[in-house]
């Protein structure tokens, strides 16, 4: 495509200044008003045919071949302007008759091109055709006339560069098409009231016509969906998403044109994996733009309601394992590294908004651990536990994914012990908002040294001794919180119950770390008793 356009590209623009003569003459005798719309018509009619024919001589008497192009090119380019004159610019055509000529011209255009491998003809009946009303300038609200005419034009060129491979014509029709809404809008100052209004209708179809011309154009040129196609799309999205925000402004949020253009991308990247059967470049950009879009519409959904924090935690959970699903899937693991950058931005995001969020109540009813609040917790602590079980990056080894996976399970006894302290200091919110507020921190300090003994015995049953230093440290900071904080003010029973409660924990904790230390103690002498057999069985051979 390069190379001919540089061949060709001075051919073209002569072209372009003489249509533009002709076309500002026209204006011209029209507005001076030499002669009649009916004589305008009939001249632009045979003035058109009159080149056409002319061109068609030359060519059959193979003499000057590209004059004879560039002769039936004017012809079509005077017969589009008469169009759109008479169609568009004045309200002297129907729409249906405006149909029936281009219909006409641009069969016989497609057909000779195709026959002929007339590149040029066709080139310069294009821009002719996308031109002529961009010149005209309407000033009557013919714009269904307008758009029934730029549908015929991309029609017949969009098929005939896909069956030929001449890419220049999509990408031409695709930018005069956008600029010939741009003119629409300006001229017309069309009304934009109310959500469905007529100006979003004719971007929509647009958009909705080079999305899926873009696509099948791949389709049909082995398959190749990246390159110029790719590009294209993407932009006919991003403009479309330009006039979609401006054109429903204030009537609904800008979160359903971006979540239904996300949806349109999605689907464009489902069709290319269907047909090339393996992840391509193509289907994985469109799928990740369409991805970022659908989020960012959902991030959306809840703004102004004080449950939003609750309900980011759990879409961008639901995120979170999507991705690491698809990546398992597909075995793709920039996706597994996206999941899991995913789920720790939401877990200190949850850590810094949890405090100021409401509890989550069912039926305005507040049980503790059963509430949404305790359920975003334990999303999030599931879905770390999950990475620490399953999730592995081929680039850290054995041990490199060993210590990820201790970190990952650290994480998610982080995310157990702010789900114990939120859902605690709730609970005497609720139910005992009475008592002295040194009982909740005595609460609070019971709490913790039961999760460190469930941390020790974790530790101990999986034979991993991350976890059982993680419970010592959790019992450590408790004994100093509880002996320098908490015992400070009024004395009560209840402080003695915790107190006593703690020492239980930390004994308990000493037997099973005792406990731990000769298992692995006895595990070390048999595992060097064997080695020892094992070398005097070797001596005696």
């Amino acid at each position: 495509m390069n190379i001919w356009i540089r061949k060709q590209w001075t051919l073209l623009l002569g072209v372009l200044f003489v249509l533009s003569a002709f076309v500002t003459l026209f204006k011209y005798t029209v507005e001076q008003g030499w002669v009649t719309n009916a004589m305008k018509i009939g001249l632009g009619l045979l003035s058109g045919a009159g080149f056409a024919a002319a061109g068609f001589s030359l060519i059959k008497r193979e003499k000057w071949p590209i004059v004879g192009e560039l002769l039936i090119g004017l012809g079509a380019c005077l017969l589009y302007t008469t169009a759109a004159f008479a169609g568009v610019y004045y309200e002297m055509w129907d729409s249906m008759t405006v149909l029936l000529g281009m219909t006409a011209v641009t069969a016989a255009l497609t057909v000779y091109a195709y026959r002929f491998e007339s590149r040029l003809l066709i080139n310069i009946a294009l821009m002719g055709g996308l031109l002529s009303p961009l010149l005209m300038r309407p000033e009557t609200d013919q714009v269904f006339t307008l758009f029934l005419y730029m549908l015929v034009l991309n029609s017949a060129f969009f098929w005939l560069s896909t069956v030929k491979s001449w890419n220049e014509l999509r990408l031409t029709s695709f930018i005069g098409s956008w600029m010939m809404y741009i003119v629409y809008f300006f001229t017309f100052d069309p009304v934009v009231e109310g959500v469905w209004n007529l100006p979003l209708r004719y971007a929509l179809a647009a958009f909705l016509f080079y999305q899926i011309g873009f696509l099948l154009a791949s389709r049909a040129n082995k398959q190749s969906f990246d390159g110029m196609n790719m590009y294209a799309g993407l932009s006919n999205g991003v403009i479309f998403g330009f006039w979609s925000l401006l054109l429903i402004h204030g009537e609904v949020h800008y979160g359903y044109p971006l979540a239904f253009i996300g949806f349109v991308l999605l689907l464009a990247s489902w069709f290319i994996h269907y047909h090339v059967k393996r992840m391509e470049p193509a289907s994985a950009t469109y799928g990740s733009a369409g991805v970022l879009l659908m989020l960012l519409a959902l991030n959306q959904v809840g703004s102004g309601l004080a449950v939003k924090p609750i309900f980011n935690v759990f879409l961008w959970s639901t995120v979170a394992v999507l991705l690491v699903w698809v990546g398992k899937r597909f075995r793709w693991q920039a996706l597994n590294l996206a999941s899991l950058i995913i789920w720790f931005t939401t877990v200190c995001y949850w850590y810094v908004i949890t405090w100021f969020t409401p509890r989550g109540e069912w039926f305005g009813v507040f049980i503790p651990f059963l509430n949404w609040g305790a359920m975003a917790w334990l999303a999030l602590a599931l879905l770390g536990f999950y990475y620490s079980a399953r999730l592995k990056f081929a680039s850290l080894g054995d041990s490199g994914n060993r210590v990820m996976g201790n970190m990952y399970a650290l994480c998610s006894h982080f995310i157990i012990g702010g789900l114990l302290t939120v859902q605690m200091i709730r609970l005497f919110q609720e139910h005992f908002d009475y008592l002295p507020y040194f009982y909740v921190q005595l609460s609070l300090s019971a709490s913790w040294g039961v999760y460190a003994l469930l941390l020790v015995l974790w530790g101990a049953n999986r034979g991993q001794s991350v976890f059982r230093w993680f419970g010592f440290s959790v019992l450590g900071l408790t004994a100093i919180k509880a002996i320098f904080f908490d015992l400070n003010g009024q004395e009560s029973l209840y402080k003695v119950l915790v107190l006593l409660l703690l020492g239980g924990i930390s004994f308990l904790i000493a037997w099973i770390n005792g406990k731990w230390n000769k298992v692995k103690e006895l595990g070390e002498q048999s595992w060097e008793q064997a080695g020892e057999e094992k070398d005097i069985k070797k001596d005696n051979m």
